[in-house]
């Protein structure tokens, strides 16, 4: 007889849904927490994707699945980039090789995709204030039969709308847990004074002997003064808590502090979560993680290895452990050198601007590498600011350096900018202040999704008085325009530029400024095309070089076309556009933006304003709907904003004026 004993079955492949884990021992389910963090490393390791804020996670996941019945119990996560094992406990193991794949599962939480997301979210701090306004909800509906906990964390406590909701669920007492996931770090390390606090009071146990030694010290103080101090009492006691304890701000808005917990022992956090879930009054358990837990590189490679390891890219992972990069091959003499991203061009354009100009400076939040801003930070740290996750407080601090004659660039995502949008209208718009919006990920982005596309900037922007917008076709125009938004001295000015690589283009060795509201004419079409139908492609930023390419597939079908960068959306070359419309029977506008008050309005707009004859106007941009998550390739073949796509609606334009001439 056999000694081989058959392969034991996993805790995880025995977890359909959050019920299963309810009858798990403590041991067991600190166990499954280990078999969710292998299970993160092994699936993200190979296909990519949020990294370490989720292994920093599992054990708090299983602690409060184990604990609470979702969905009728609400569990919010902030931000979603650490939700991998609570999708992954809520019956979507399987489906984890598919996360942040076209037609797989969403990046963050979705309430699409199961009924265990309650809020979805892929902007951060967003989790305490959907929180009270759904136990409110439960409250005000008289069905308040559930318990509701937020999870905020990995940065997200640096948000202003977070303190927002603090001080107004402190003030009605709304039941709800706060779950403070304490990892020093979101994306880049945390900065701010509030970041400083919380890491002075993770697990300090020298801060703690030390106000024990402190009360029992003053009691004994000789001459009757420690009996004195003894007969204080509570007094003495509140006062030292007031010195010492952490907690103490959160007490002051009315609410139970609780910590800090080792977010790793599932013991202690189940038994820190029942007590804060029986209190029936706003509590915040503070909870100290470690990003990339389990994963050494991560673990053991402080800030640096957290933040490289913040997500993994595909295949960086074998057996557990960091790929063996392949070995450096000799490049060929005739090959062509890499093509640069817009934001290292955009990066090291601010940096040579900064050394031309004194006066300038560069914020981001929260995302130095992210917008290139880390080139700036390493040579000019002086010239440098993060603010941290507060979008707000950026455009804001912009507006204060611009009073005082500095020329600030906000180099924030396009998505995350609409964060700011009240700063943007009234402290500088409004005041006509010399802010420069350098917007990163403008379009479609990619594996993020729907948070993170950078499609509603022309339009959300372009209303704004005071306000100039411009988009580079290429990295070697985006050179250009951030000279010219840097030497402009009238007022706000922004430019949008996508993710990724540039189109291969020679960067100027030296940038110069443009004249505001100028397009220009890059390809001269035929005397007529098809059917003595004129056409003139009209592209703004990423829409030129879709221009171009529908340009070439035409031509290759006998149909010459004009193509034009109006390389403003705002003022509009009006001279440019009467040019083209007096010349051509179809003008094909070019946007990856939304349509609706986009690019393409804004040139039928001049037109219809100026009295010029206006041809027909056919826009070419992005859906009005939330464009799901992919790869862009495959996202611009879905909204048709490829080359292919846009020359085939130009035939089809051509050939229903054709039939309407014929039936006329």
């Amino acid at each position: 007889m056999s000694d081989i004993k058959p392969p034991t079955e996993s805790i995880l492949d025995r977890i359909a849904g959050p019920q299963d884990l309810h009858d798990l021992s403590e041991e067991e389910l600190s166990a499954l927490a280990q078999e969710v963090r292998e299970h993160i490393i092994n699936t993200v390791g190979e296909i990519g994707g949020h990294f370490g804020a989720n292994l920093g996670t599992c054990e708090l996941a299983v602690a409060l699945h184990s604990l609470l019945d979702s969905p009728r119990d609400k569990i919010l996560w902030d931000v979603g980039h650490q939700a991998y094992p609570h999708k992954i406990l809520t019956g979507r193991a399987a489906q984890l090789h598919t996360i942040r794949q076209y037609s797989g599962l969403a990046p963050f939480c979705s309430i699409a995709e199961s009924e265990h997301d309650i809020m979805g979210a892929g902007h951060a701090s967003t989790s305490i204030g959907y929180a009270v306004g759904i136990k409110e909800g439960m409250r005000h509906s008289g069905r308040d039969d559930g318990g509701v906990v937020a999870v905020i964390g990995d940065g997200a406590m640096t948000g202003g709308v977070a303190f927002e909701a603090i001080g107004q669920a402190g003030g009605l007492g709304t039941p709800i847990v706060v779950v403070l996931n304490d990892n020093g770090m979101s994306i880049a390390p945390n900065v701010g004074a509030l970041s400083r606090y919380f890491n002075r009071v993770r697990l300090n146990p020298k801060l703690w002997h030390a106000r024990t030694g402190v009360e029992g010290g003053l009691t004994r103080l000789p001459g009757g003064i420690g009996a004195a101090f003894e007969r204080l009492g509570p007094q003495l006691k509140e006062s030292i808590k007031a010195f010492w304890a952490p907690g103490l701000w959160w007490e002051e808005l009315d609410w139970a502090y609780m910590g800090v917990v080792d977010g790793h022992d599932v013991r202690a956090l189940r038994e820190a979560l029942r007590e804060a879930l029986a209190a029936q009054r706003p509590v915040v358990v503070h909870i100290a993680t470690v990003k990339g837990k389990g994963f050494a590189p991560a673990e053991e490679g402080g800030l640096e290895g957290m933040e490289k390891w913040h997500a993994a890219k595909p295949k960086s992972i074998v057996d557990g452990m960091p790929a063996r990069p392949p070995a450096p091959s000799k490049p060929a003499a005739s090959s062509t050198p890499s093509v640069p991203q817009y934001t290292q061009v955009f990066g090291e354009a601010l940096l040579s601007e900064c050394q031309r100009d004194e006066r300038i400076v560069g914020i981001t939040a929260a995302m130095n590498s992210g917008t290139g801003l880390n080139i700036l930070q390493k040579a000019m740290p002086e010239r440098y600011f993060d603010v941290g996750i507060a979008e707000q407080q950026a455009i804001l601090f912009a507006a204060g350096l611009a009073l005082q004659g500095v020329k600030p660039v906000a180099a924030i995502y396009s998505t995350f900018l609409q964060r700011a949008y009240d700063q943007i209208v009234h402290d500088v718009c409004l005041q006509k202040l010399n802010v420069v919006f350098a917007m990163d990920r403008a379009g479609l982005v990619g594996d993020d999704g729907p948070t993170h596309h950078g499609a509603f900037d022309i339009a959300y922007l372009r209303c704004l008085p005071n306000m100039v917008l411009m988009a580079p076709r290429d990295e070697a125009m985006l050179v250009h325009m951030l000279h010219t938004a840097l030497t402009y001295d009238d007022g706000p000015i922004a430019l949008r530029y996508p993710r990724g690589e540039g189109i291969g283009v020679q960067l100027p060795t030296e940038p110069r400024a443009l004249r505001i509201g100028t397009g220009e004419i890059l390809r001269e079409g035929g005397a007529t095309a098809l059917a003595g139908t004129r056409v003139a492609l009209v592209g703004y930023g990423t829409g030129v070089d879709k221009s171009l390419e529908a340009a070439q597939e035409l031509a290759d079908s006998g149909i010459e076309v004009t193509v034009a960068d109006a390389r403003f959306a705002k003022p509009i070359d009006i001279g440019l556009m009467a040019q083209l419309a007096a010349e051509h029977d179809l003008l094909v506008t070019v946007e990856e933006g939304v349509l609706a008050g986009g690019f393409g309005s804004a040139v039928w707009e001049t037109l219809n304003e100026s009295g010029a004859a206006t041809p027909r106007i056919m826009r070419v941009g992005l859906p009005d709907r939330y464009v799901t998550h992919g790869k862009p390739a495959l996202l611009h073949e879905e909204v048709g904003f490829t080359g292919a796509r846009i020359a085939e609606r130009v035939r089809k334009a051509i050939l229903d004026r054709q039939s309407a001439e014929v039936r006329a």
